[in-house]
């Protein structure tokens, strides 16, 4: 099935080819990683407004990739579970959301790579790949030039738990730092080093409809919980407020931000080098395990 990922994908590897360059020196220009380059020409990647754009002045493009990329609907057909189809509804017409997230970084700031990693714990196959494209559905009306207001306050626990690998921390990591760019959208950190943050009991959200109307939602296991109860509201956006004025500013998330995510790099050269050390260790043990069928040749020693 030809999909719009597709179509989009031709359309920049016709823009890429015409202009004599590789994936390897296009991924250079951007800058972005060569996988990311072969992933949306296949068409098995949906690429971000800020890529395609990127290709656009690269490419010497006159805007055709962004502005294709604007009037696509990347998501048309996408299925949210039930019990969460009422939040993607308020996603999709809020004009302002707050969220505070503990342990995993919020959806709407994920990676398909971290949100598959994520869904790969609960699902397998067709399913894990369905509703890493529902969740990606949500954050292109926020990740637009005029999206709405998102400011996201996450505990560091968000960056500090392994989701899939090192590697996929690591992008996610440097994900938030480009998003977090954004005039829309601002992204704090709630440090482990302050232990007298008043921290919310749990992750929530607090959304505002084109209305007026406020809406505060969290989740347990397997279900959302929606209250417009004004007191309830103010409860939350006061303990949500109070938060946020005492963790670290945008600026000093985007130091601690940066020195977790070379952490993680750090981490897979390490990795790397235990691998190297340890296949060396181990042709060494083959080598000596080795038989030895050469005829061995006694020589006698001249006497004296």
């Amino acid at each position: 099935m030809t999909t719009n990922a597709v179509l989009f994908g031709e359309l920049l590897r016709h823009f890429r080819e015409g202009a004599l360059m590789t994936q390897e020196a296009l991924a250079r220009g951007i800058p972005c990683d060569r996988s990311l380059v072969a992933r949306v020409e296949a068409g098995t990647r949906v690429p971000q407004e800020p890529f395609a754009k990127k290709c656009d002045e690269v490419l010497g493009t006159g805007g055709a990739l962004g502005r294709l990329w604007g009037r696509v609907d990347w998501y048309a057909q996408v299925e949210h579970p039930d019990w969460f189809k009422q939040r993607a509804e308020m996603d999709a017409e809020a004009v302002s959301l707050r969220e505070y997230q503990e342990r995993v970084v919020p959806g709407l700031l994920q990676t398909p790579e971290y949100a598959h990693a994520l869904f790969s714990r609960v699902a397998s196959g067709h399913e894990v790949e369905e509703r890493v494209r529902a969740r990606l559905s949500r954050q292109q009306r926020f990740l637009a030039e005029d999206g709405p207001l998102y400011i996201g306050v996450l505990d560091e626990s968000c960056l500090r738990n392994v989701v899939g690998s090192a590697e996929i921390m690591r992008a996610q990591c440097a994900h938030l730092l480009s998003v977090g760019r954004r005039p829309n959208i601002r992204i704090q950190v709630a440090p482990a080093a302050y232990p007298e943050l008043l921290r919310p009991n749990v992750s929530m959200s607090l959304i505002e409809l084109p209305d007026g109307h406020r809406w505060v939602y969290s989740e347990s296991v397997d279900r959302g919980h929606f209250s417009d109860d004004p007191t309830i509201f103010l409860s939350h956006g006061h303990a949500y407020d109070v938060l946020r004025a005492d963790a670290l500013s945008a600026r000093e998330s985007v130091v601690l931000i940066g020195d977790v995510m070379e952490g993680y790099g750090q981490h897979g050269q390490a990795r790397t080098q235990r691998d190297d050390l340890g296949q060396e260790q181990l042709q060494r043990r083959e080598r000596r395990q080795l038989p030895r069928n050469r005829p061995r040749v006694h020589l006698r020693r001249p006497r004296a």
